[in-house]
């Protein structure tokens, strides 16, 4: 399944990689492509993964999930 996540607060390269590596550490998210320029994250999982999951990535970051859609 593919999911987009809205993200705002990334403003950098760095941002980037900081989201990547949130969202790489939830179980079942098998890959994660950040796009700065639009300020959203599209997920690929090998099993179901909740929003609150996907949020709760974040809790320890400066970013806002703004809004998750499936793909």
């Amino acid at each position: 399944m593919r999911k987009k996540i809205l993200v705002e607060g990334m403003k950098c390269e760095n941002c980037a990689k900081h989201v990547k590596e949130a969202l790489t550490s939830v179980d079942g998210i098998t890959s994660v492509d950040v796009n700065l320029v639009d300020k959203y994250v599209i997920v690929e999982t090998s099993a179901e993964v909740s929003e609150e999951a996907i949020k709760l990535a974040f809790d320890t970051e400066k970013y806002n999930v703004v809004g998750i859609e499936i793909l």
